[in-house]
C-alpha cells in the first residue's frame, strides 16, 4: 500500500504543534521569556550579546519563512537519523516569539536520535510515518517508553534525557514542536566523550565504572574528524 504524501501529515503536524503550543496563556507556556512587541526579527549577524538575538531593523515576509522541513533529510550518518531545524537560527522571525520545530527522519532497521536533552525546553513530536520507539527517563531514573506510529504525539519534558529509535523496516520521521525559539541539544555520549577541552580521563572511568583504556576507544569514536 503507498505510503500517504508526506506533505499531508507535515501540515498536520504543524497544526498540532500549534494547538499543542497554543493551549496555554504565554506566560504559562514558554520556555523564553515573554516578548514585548509584535516582532523582533534576529539580525544574525549583529556582534551585540544579549539573551536571544538583537532586532534586525528591517523585516520583510521571508524573516517569518522556510520550506526547510519539506523533504527528508539524509538518514546516512552513523546513527542513522538526522534532525533537520526550523529554530530562530533558521526563520529570524522567530526570535523572542518562544517557539521552533524540527523535522528528524530515521534510516530504517534501528535508526537512532540517541540520548540527549534539551535544556531549553519541552519537546512534543508528531510522526509523519513509519513506527518508532521513544522513551525519556525521570530524574529517579524510571524509563517511560512508549511505541508510536504514524498520526502519533509523544511529550518529552524539558530537560529529561530522551530517545528515538526506527522499530520498523522502513523510513520513519517526525515532526518535534518546542516551547524555545531555540531549544538547545546536549547528547548524552558526544558531551561526555566528546567535549572539548576533554573531560578527564578518571572522571569519565570512574563514573561509568570502567578502566582508561576504554574511556581512551569511546572517547577516538567521538573526537572531531581531521580533514
Amino acid at each position: 500500500m503507498a505510503r500517504p504524501s508526506s506533505s499531508l501529515f507535515l501540515g498536520a503536524a504543524v497544526a498540532v504543534a500549534l494547538l499543542v503550543l497554543g493551549a496555554a496563556p504565554p506566560s504559562a507556556l514558554a520556555g523564553d521569556p515573554d516578548y514585548l512587541q509584535d516582532l523582533c526579527v534576529a539580525d544574525l549577524n549583529s556582534e551585540v550579546k544579549v539573551n536571544g538575538f538583537p532586532c534586525k531593523a528591517n523585516a520583510s515576509a521571508d524573516d517569518f519563512f522556510s520550506s526547510i522541513l519539506a523533504k527528508p533529510g539524509a538518514t546516512n550518518t552513523t546513527t542513522g537519523s538526522v534532525v533537520t531545524g526550523a529554530n530562530v537560527e533558521k526563520v529570524p522571525g522567530l526570535n523572542t516569539l518562544g517557539v521552533s520545530l524540527s523535522r528528524i527522519d530515521y534510516a530504517p532497521g534501528g535508526g537512532l536520535n540517541p540520548p540527549h536533552t534539551h535544556p531549553r525546553a519541552t519537546e512534543v513530536v508528531f510522526v509523519l510515518y513509519g513506527t518508532l520507539d521513544v522513551g525519556f527517563v525521570t530524574t529517579a531514573n524510571k524509563l517511560v517508553a512508549k511505541t508510536i506510529s504514524q498520526g502519533d504525539v509523544f511529550v518529552f519534558p524539558r530537560g529529561l534525557v530522551h530517545f528515538q529509535r526506527n522499530a520498523g523496516d522502513e523510513p520513519a520521521a517526525v515532526v518535534s514542536a518546542f516551547n524555545s525559539q531555540l531549544p538547545g541539544t546536549q547528547s548524552v555520549a558526544m558531551t561526555l566523550f566528546g567535549a572539548s577541552p576533554e573531560v578527564p580521563d578518571d572522571v569519565l572511568a570512574k563514573a561509568f565504572q570502567i578502566g582508561a583504556e576504554e574511556v581512551d576507544k569511546i572517547k577516538a569514536k567521538f573526537a572531531p574528524k581531521k580533514s
